[in-house]
């Protein structure tokens, strides 16, 4: 007899656990600034029409694969397609898993050490030129950065180790509502501050004449890799799924969510970014250059850089939480490992080729494979490659591979679900296809 697998004991703890893994710090800096940047609220309707349209239906199917297993990425497809080469389709996902927390965990590390910062008030009295200084004599430096990216793998490994209830589950359901508050005490922050009009007006005004094919397909692409598809989490999680929870109704809490916090956090930045007339840039200048300066200039604002950077710190684990599990479920059910054995060996493994990913702003910035760092490859292949290939081949296995009564099991519970099972079985099979294929290919250049 199969022994009883852990899993989420609650529908709060789904909820806390999917959105913290969606929820990561590229929903902090990167959203607002792409909304802001391509037509503010205008942007943010198509990026919510392909929320709705292909994310939803998506993240449904990941779900729906897990539950109906009962395994993580690679039994997933073993176990519903046996036989088959289906399983390669998991063993990408598990493999992309292993190459992003190795990137992903190098900025995550940033964050600790700034958050450190933080703390210790090192950026009293420095001006735009000093803390671009300290910046750069930090991230290109060896010891610093590996000491923080180690730090935070082992707070990865730390709760991943618990299992999914107790470890899991039980800091997520902490860890979520935390990052909500933080984030809403910056925006009333940010609010009150002279001129934070102008950044709502970044954000927020219509600006249709910048919705352009390029803006459409980055919204596609926003919506797609911003709800952690294609790189087995939400396989893993769904398999974790209790058989009484609405997976329609996960999906699309999980999905509002994870919009709503980053549109919080554009409203926490922005009229931040404005009122003391910084220029908006995406990526890490705006978050470990521009929001320091501003914190400086801020009445409070020692108190607001710790908030800030904490709730980096928190995004980003909850994300590395999801993304560990992915490769430690793999090795505890088709290894057999135990679970802290088999989350020590990945954090392990993960960590070596996390240190090359972190020496790429550093000692090993020369050291190119096909013209980029390791740091590069790893971020261009991940997002570029596999996670669009991963979503290809997944709604193409539910929406033409998998038998239809398994998916109308799994789906449509009830007559309103029945309803709209037309609609989402029409979209995974002809609309969702068409719809990654155009990010893998944009994401290659080929458009």
């Amino acid at each position: 007899m199969e022994a009883k697998r852990d899993g989420f004991a609650s529908k709060f703890g789904v909820i806390a656990a999917a959105a913290g893994s969606a929820i990561g710090l590229g929903n902090i800096w990167r959203f607002p600034y792409v909304a802001g940047e391509n037509g503010g609220s205008a942007f943010i309707l198509v990026y919510l029409g392909f929320v709705i349209l292909i994310g939803v239906p998506v993240m449904l199917s990941e779900f729906m694969i897990g539950r109906r297993s009962q395994r993580n990425p690679i039994g997933a497809f073993k176990r519903l397609q046996p036989g088959s080469k289906w399983y390669l389709t998991g063993v990408m996902g598990v493999v992309v898993a292993f190459m992003i927390l190795a990137f992903y965990s190098t900025i995550a590390g940033w964050t600790l050490h700034y958050l450190y910062l933080s703390v210790v008030n090192a950026f009293a009295g420095l001006d735009e030129k000093g803390l671009q200084t300290l910046f750069n004599n930090f991230h290109t430096s060896t010891m610093m950065p590996l000491f923080w990216q180690a730090v935070f793998m082992a707070m990865t490994a730390f709760v991943v180790i618990a299992g999914v209830e107790k470890g899991i589950e039980k800091y997520t359901k902490i860890l979520m509502p935390i990052l909500f508050i933080i984030i809403v005490i910056l925006d009333i922050r940010a609010l009150t501050l002279d001129g934070a009009s102008k950044g709502l007006e970044f954000l927020f005004y219509p600006d249709f004449s910048k919705i352009t094919s390029a803006t459409i397909l980055e919204a596609l692409g926003q919506a797609f890799f911003s709800l952690s598809i294609g790189m087995g989490v939400l396989i893993t999680y769904g398999s974790y799924i209790q058989k009484d929870n609405d997976l329609v109704n996960v999906a699309v809490e999980v999905s509002f969510f994870d919009t709503l916090i980053a549109v919080l956090a554009g409203v926490a930045i922005f009229p931040a970014v404005f009122a003391f007339n910084i220029a908006p840039s995406a990526g890490p200048g705006l978050v470990f250059l521009t929001i320091p300066a501003i914190f400086q200039a801020m009445p409070g604002g020692y108190f607001f850089a710790i908030l800030f950077f904490f709730l980096l710190f928190v995004a980003a684990l909850t994300s590395s939480i999801s993304v560990l599990e992915v490769v430690v479920a793999y090795m505890v059910e088709e290894k057999n490992m135990d679970r802290k054995k088999a989350s020590i060996i990945s954090t392990i493994l993960i960590s070596i080729l996390g240190v090359l990913a972190t020496l790429s702003f550093g000692v090993l910035s020369d050291f190119k494979i096909f013209s980029k760092t390791v740091f590069d490859l790893l971020d261009y292949a991940s997002a570029n490659i596999m996670l669009p290939l991963g979503g290809l081949l997944i709604v193409i296995f539910v929406g033409w591979v998998m038998p239809l009564p398994s998916v109308v099991k799994e789906v449509s519970s009830g007559k309103k679900r029945k309803k709209i099972f037309k609609v989402y079985y029409f979209i995974i099979r002809y609309i969702a296809p068409v719809a990654i294929g155009l990010i893998f290919l944009n994401g290659l250049d080929v458009l």
